[in-house]
């Protein structure tokens, strides 16, 4: 298996990964469950690279399915210090036009049905979630997508939606009125765990509708997004490749190293054997 330095994490419309040269896929087994899918293992410009499609291979997950825990897990295992997400998003704003990319810095949770913590079972920890993004990363992707002539924002409020089902005019006038720039259904609940697992975590998000609130614009529905994500996937593909070289050289000194080592609340001596067997590969370097 190659030295894994970075993982992707490809959405809607984003499958596979160009210019990877695949080495093998690897079914991983996970104390939560088994991932979306086989992690391919490859290589890119001489780095280690594993690819996930978050809705496995067809789209045969709804966003709620996903086994959220297992995917990040799997890339920890994998030894990827940094993932890349890729996702579909709605505008929530004018300005922020179909085939624009946006790189989000901050989240609200409308999640409802989902696990999203490691920790629980006899191990409580609490991480400092402030800043949800990998500022460094999501910059360093931000500044390959201007370079491949993409029509850049960045910075913004993502709401996540717990889904499949897309917004009521309602609730999508309601999350305008909060000032939200794109809203989408997945990269909430993965910025969490890979905060826990202490990998630096940034997303690309392909605008691909006006969500339901935009009065001269059709309703959101797939026909339409899948119609953007195809039109705007050679660009997603050049972004996520220029960005793997410069995540792979970044020097990290950003807080999600150790974004650990004052969280864990439980007392060692309390913590249960499972516990400490099953979170080994996140908490090994803090609880002996």
């Amino acid at each position: 298996m190659t030295n894994v330095q970075i993982g992707i994490i490809g959405g809607s419309g984003l499958y596979a990964m160009e210019g990877l040269t695949v080495i093998e896929e690897c079914t991983i087994e996970t104390p939560f469950g088994a991932p979306s899918d086989p992690f391919v293992i490859g290589e890119i410009d001489g780095i280690g690279v594993a690819f996930l499609s978050r809705h496995g291979r067809g789209h045969r997950l709804t966003p709620s399915e996903v086994n959220y825990r297992a995917n990040v897990y799997g890339f920890k295992l994998l030894g990827a210090h940094t993932i890349l997400s890729a996702s579909a998003v709605g505008s929530m704003k004018e300005e922020y036009e179909p085939t624009d990319l946006v790189f989000p810095h901050q989240f609200i949770d409308r999640t409802r049905h989902r696990a999203d913590t490691f920790f629980g079972n006899g191990l409580v920890a609490h991480v400092a979630f402030a800043d949800p993004i990998c500022a460094g990363v999501s910059f360093l992707m931000g500044e390959a997508a201007r370079e491949a002539g993409a029509k850049v924002h960045m910075g913004g409020v993502y709401v996540c939606m717990e889904g499949p089902q897309f917004s009521t005019r309602a609730e999508s006038n309601l999350y305008r009125s909060w000032g939200v720039d794109v809203i989408g259904m997945t990269n909430l609940t993965e910025a969490k765990l890979a905060r826990e697992a202490e990998i630096c975590y940034a997303t690309m998000a392909l605008v691909t509708d006006y969500d339901c609130w935009h009065p001269e614009h059709d309703d959101v529905d797939i026909a339409q997004i899948l119609e953007y994500l195809r039109a705007n996937a050679a660009m997603a593909q050049k972004t996520l490749r220029a960005s793997i070289t410069r995540a792979a050289s970044r020097k990290r000194e950003c807080g999600c190293v150790n974004a650990l080592q004052y969280a864990i609340i439980t007392a060692r001596e309390a913590i249960p054997s499972k516990a400490k067997e099953e979170l080994a590969p996140l908490i090994g370097k803090y609880i002996t």
